[in-house]
Parts: C-alpha cells; sequence; structure tokens
C-alpha cells in the first residue's frame, strides 16, 4: 500500500492544471508588454493579491521599465529596503515582509510601508528576485491585504516552482530581441545590397557579417592589390573595433543623466583608413525601443568611397554609393537637381516649400560629402 501510495506521488502534477493556459501565455510573451501580461494571468491564477508590480532593470545604464496593477508612487522597487537588498547579498530568490522587519513597529514606522502598503491598505508582501551575475534583472512583487491574509508555506513553495517558469521567459524575451534586431537591420539594408555589412554584440563579438564585409576588412588589412591575390580572411579592423568602444564608453558614460528611454539609432560615428581614405565604416549603436532587456548592437556599414571603386578593384563589385542611405524625399531632390532644375522647379514638381527643398539639398550634400550641385551631378553620371 505504500508503495502505491509513492508511485502516485510521483505522478502529482508539478504545477497545478488551471495554470496551464497562463503558463502558455507566458512563454509565448515576445516582448515586455507582454510578458507582464502573462505574468499578471499566471499570478491571478496561482495566489490571491491585491496589487502585483514588475520591474526591468535588464541594463544598468538603462531606466528602470516598471509596471504595477494599481497606480503606485515612483520608484517603488527602488525604496529602502528593497534597494538595499538588492544591492548585497544574501540574494535570495524570494522575499517576505518578515526578511526586511524583523518586528512590526520597526515595519509600521517605515517609510515603504507608509507610502506603499498602507496605501494600497496592504499588511502583507512578497517578492520574487531574478538575478544576473549577482545583479538583480527582474522583480515581481505581491501585495495582499490583511483580509487576504498572509501566504501560506503552500503558497511560497508554488511561487518556487513558478520561478523558473518566469525565469525562462525573461531569457527567451531577451533573445528574442536580439533575433528581432538582427531581422530588423537585416530589412533595413537589404535595400542597400550589396553594401557591406557586420552587426557587432555590446562585447564586440560579430552576429554578422557578409561576404562583402570579409571582403572590406581584406582590403583595409592588406590594400586592395594584395587582398587581391590572396582569399585569407582578415579580423574587423582594430580602427574599427577601437571605435566601438570609445562609442560604447561614450554611450555608457551619457545614460544615467538621460531622463528618456533609448532611442532606435542612439549613436553615429565615422572611421576611416589611415591611409586609404576612400574606405570609410559608418557605425551605429542601435536598440529596439525603451522597454528593452537586450543591450545595443553595433551595426557598422562599410563604404568604398572612390568612384567606379578604380582604386579598389577587389570593391569594385561590392561598391554602393551613399545614395543607398538617402530617404525618399531626398532621393527625389537629388534627382530632379540632376535634371537641372532650380530649388524652385523643384519645389513644385515635388509638392514642397522652398525651405523645405533647400533642407533636403543640404541634407544630400552632406550625406554624399559633396560641396555643391555641379559635384553632386558628377556623382550621379
Amino acid at each position: 500500500m505504500q508503495g502505491n501510495d509513492k508511485a502516485n506521488s510521483n505522478h502529482e502534477p508539478v504545477i497545478d492544471p488551471a495554470l496551464e493556459k497562463p503558463l502558455l501565455n507566458l512563454h509565448r510573451a515576445m516582448d515586455v508588454d507582454s510578458f507582464w501580461r502573462a505574468v499578471q494571468q499566471v499570478l491571478s491564477a496561482a495566489v490571491p493579491s491585491h496589487v502585483i508590480g514588475l520591474s526591468f532593470h535588464r541594463n544598468p545604464v538603462l531606466p528602470r521599465v516598471a509596471r504595477c496593477t494599481r497606480p503606485m508612487p515612483d520608484k517603488f522597487f527602488a525604496v529602502e529596503p528593497l534597494s538595499d537588498y538588492a544591492a548585497r547579498p544574501p540574494r535570495k530568490k524570494s522575499v517576505r515582509l518578515s526578511d526586511f522587519f524583523p518586528d512590526r513597529s520597526g515595519l509600521v514606522r517605515s517609510v515603504f510601508y507608509r507610502r506603499y502598503m498602507a496605501a494600497q491598505n496592504c499588511q502583507y508582501y512578497v517578492s520574487l528576485f531574478f538575478w544576473e551575475r549577482q545583479r538583480p534583472i527582474c522583480a515581481i512583487a505581491i501585495l495582499r491585504t490583511a483580509k487576504q491574509g498572509d501566504f501560506s508555506n503552500t503558497e511560497i513553495k508554488l511561487l518556487g516552482k513558478l520561478y523558473p517558469q518566469f525565469l525562462a521567459a525573461l531569457r527567451r524575451i531577451e533573445s528574442l530581441e536580439r533575433e528581432r534586431f538582427v531581422r530588423a537591420d537585416f530589412e533595413e539594408f537589404l535595400r542597400q545590397l550589396p553594401l557591406p555589412t557586420m552587426i557587432l554584440r555590446w562585447n564586440l563579438k560579430p552576429i554578422y557579417q557578409n561576404r562583402a564585409a570579409r571582403e572590406f576588412c581584406a582590403v583595409w588589412e592588406k590594400g586592395p592589390e594584395e587582398a587581391k591575390r590572396t582569399n585569407a580572411t582578415s579580423p574587423i579592423p582594430s580602427e574599427i573595433l577601437d571605435r566601438c568602444r570609445a562609442l560604447k564608453e561614450q554611450w555608457t558614460n551619457e545614460q544615467p543623466r538621460k531622463r528618456s528611454g533609448p532611442l532606435t539609432n542612439l549613436k553615429t560615428e565615422q572611421v576611416r583608413h589611415p591611409q586609404l581614405p576612400n574606405l570609410r565604416a559608418t557605425i551605429q549603436l542601435k536598440q529596439i525601443k525603451s522597454a528593452s532587456v537586450a543591450r545595443p548592437h553595433f551595426f557598422i556599414a562599410c563604404e568604398d568611397l572612390c568612384r567606379n571603386g578604380e582604386r579598389s578593384g577587389r570593391l569594385g563589385f561590392f561598391r554602393l554609393p551613399a545614395f543607398g542611405r538617402l530617404t525618399r524625399r531626398e532621393r527625389e531632390v537629388a534627382r530632379l537637381a540632376c535634371e537641372g532644375r532650380s530649388n524652385k522647379e523643384i519645389a513644385q514638381n515635388a509638392c514642397l516649400s522652398l525651405p523645405t527643398v533647400k533642407k533636403h539639398l543640404h541634407s544630400v550634400f552632406r550625406k554624399l560629402e559633396v560641396p555643391s550641385r555641379s559635384r553632386l551631378v558628377a556623382m550621379m553620371l
């Protein structure tokens, strides 16, 4: 009889069947917002709660992403004792209010209780912390009223079983964001092929490098004639990597001073070959959106600015004039200018104001690095 009981216990479900659908939604989450909705569904089915809060802080130099089911004062997850707990060990996966305040009097006197707990008529609290290299990257808080009662040992045990589910979903979202970043930039630059293209992670390890980029690196390192005679691969030029490091440091130092989240195009830098100035690399530090858990990446577009690539024979087959990076309106204005139209005629033909035409022309000259209309016409011939 005892053996049958043991066998039955081995077949007990680890997660309650009522949680199956919410957990499926959790693992279908594609971004921070869908993850947050799934977290609410899972916790609503798992344990009673009055308030649920979520905090993302994947990158220490980026603003914190916070969500809450009820209006809460700002900086809930940054207030003591939560901030103190996150800054030093012990770093447990699950903490309760008693871990912060052993006695009731200390809890009632605290700013945390008066501003956040009492304001929501809550008496009990538990939080799940998710760590990466001893640093908190995410926290999920659950607050309860006195009527709902304290968290039982069974509920704490259930939250412990849900913890790896939440962690797996977090890691999946980060992986998806990396993939979306690569796909988005592929779509952006497919229109500009065969431009030599490289994508580097935050740690400067390459994610993608097309054949034209590998050829470009060979020409950069060996020169056009030597690169033409050999098929040996070349590393990413040190000048480009050094500029990426400087850009990375500059961006990291500037982020804490910014109130808003990161932009899609964060920084852009250009680096030229020290002896062959016609070889140019444009470096962009990019992130998908402000509510992002993935770190920025470096997108590097390489060009040979020699007309027709006559000085760089091996680059001739993948050269792309900077014309490909103009906007649709800028290309239209440039085309009309090359036809010999005046600014007034361009404005009438493109249905633009005269100041807008001048603005587009100035942008065209800057992007194509030409000083005048005549040089623009010569480039387009």
